[in-house]
């Protein structure tokens, strides 16, 4: 699945820094500018196309609102503010999600995931993988797509849990969930991504899969009972 295309709308430094950072740490996210200026951004959409806009409300010469009026065609916006009293009007302009700073990177990874989830589905070619390669104490595994039951984090490596048995890999858990099916696995928590089709039942706040009991965050609760 090719990257999603975004572009940072922010006049703080610091929180300029916490979304590009965030950015670098999530798979699917491709950063291409960042503007401290919406009348900048504005001139830099009318030659080039993004996926995703991250915007400020209070910028200098043009306020985030009243941009985002003007875009006729606008891309997918998550607004990043400190002020909560906007959420209404920015959802009546339709926007994605609405992250109140200081923006914790589970939150984050929720509001960019609506993207995602949202983005037209690409029918794969007759010669898609169902499977992928992982490292496994200096070896490659091949692991099929079906087999998977849950992945979990653990620090710096990811714990594969399959019908038959289990896999340690030096990979983080942004970089796995990049290379799986979107519509076959789903991430629940933090730390993990189960695959749809192994999932017993669940509550609001726990997962039961192949007899084991999984969190499920409170920011990946959205959409759980659209499985």
């Amino acid at each position: 699945m090719s990257k999603i295309s975004c572009i940072v709308i922010e006049d703080d430094p610091l929180a300029i820094k916490v979304l590009t950072d965030y950015i670098a740490q999530t798979p699917f996210l491709q950063l291409a500018a960042t503007f401290r200026d919406a009348i900048l951004a504005a001139e830099y959409l009318r030659h080039a196309r993004t996926d995703l806009i991250f915007l400020d409300i209070h910028l200098p010469r043009l306020k985030g609102m009243a941009f985002l009026k003007t875009l006729a065609n606008p891309p997918a916006v998550i607004i990043t503010t400190a002020y909560h009293q906007y959420a209404v009007e920015g959802f009546n302009l339709n926007v994605t999600d609405y992250l109140l700073k200081p923006i914790e990177f589970e939150r984050f990874l929720a509001a960019v995931n609506k993207v995602r989830v949202g983005r037209p589905v690409q029918i794969p070619a007759p010669d898609s993988r169902d499977f992928i390669f992982v490292t496994v104490q200096k070896r490659k595994v091949k692991i099929l797509f079906s087999d998977i039951v849950f992945v979990e984090s653990q620090r710096e490596y990811i714990r594969i849990v399959t019908t038959g048995q289990e896999y340690i890999s030096k990979i983080s858990t942004q970089e796995i969930e990049s290379l799986l099916p979107l519509q076959s696995f789903r991430r629940v928590h933090r730390s993990f991504i189960v695959a749809i089709r192994r999932i017993e039942s669940y509550t609001a706040d726990t997962i039961e899969i192949h007899g084991q009991c999984i969190p499920i965050g409170k920011a990946y609760r959205d959409g759980m009972d659209k499985l």
